[in-house]
C-alpha cells in the first residue's frame, strides 16, 4: 500500500505560480497607507537618544514666577504700543531684549537673543488701531 501511495506521489504533475514582489514602503511603490504604520513600527523600535536635546526640567516657583511677569510685562507693551499710548518701547531680560514700535500703522516686534545674537522680526499689520 506505501508503495502505490509513494509512486502516485511522485507520478502527481507539480505546478508553481509566477513569483511576484510587492513591496511594503510607499517610497518603494507600495501601498500608501502602509505609511502610518511603518512609521509607528519604526518609531516604536528606535532606543536611540539625541545627545543634543535638552532635557525636559521643571522650573522653580521663582523661575515661573519670574517667566509669567516676564510674559505679561511684554504683552502690556505690545498692547500699550498697538493702542497709540506709547510709540515705542523696549523690555530687557538676561537672556533677550524685546523692542517693540509702531511703523506706519504695522506693529512691529523685534526680539534680540542676547545668547546666541540672532534677530527675529514680527510684523503685524492689521491688530490694532491707533
Amino acid at each position: 500500500m506505501a508503495t502505490i501511495l509513494l509512486a502516485g506521489v511522485l507520478t502527481l504533475q507539480a505546478n508553481a505560480g509566477e513569483l511576484v514582489y510587492q513591496p511594503l514602503n510607499p517610497s518603494f511603490g507600495g501601498d500608501p497607507f502602509m505609511g502610518s504604520y511603518l512609521l509607528g513600527k519604526a518609531q516604536s523600535q528606535d532606543t536611540n537618544t539625541d545627545p543634543n536635546a535638552r532635557g525636559i526640567e521643571s522650573l522653580s516657583s521663582t523661575e515661573r514666577l519670574v517667566q509669567s511677569l516676564e510674559s505679561r510685562l511684554i504683552s502690556q507693551l505690545i498692547s500699550d504700543v498697538g493702542t497709540g499710548d506709547v510709540g515705542e518701547g523696549s523690555f530687557d531680560s538676561g537672556d533677550f531684549s524685546v523692542v517693540v514700535r509702531d511703523d506706519g500703522g504695522q506693529l512691529v516686534v523685534r526680539v534680540i537673543d542676547k545668547v546666541t545674537g540672532d534677530v527675529t522680526n514680527i510684523s503685524v499689520g492689521g491688530l490694532f488701531n491707533p
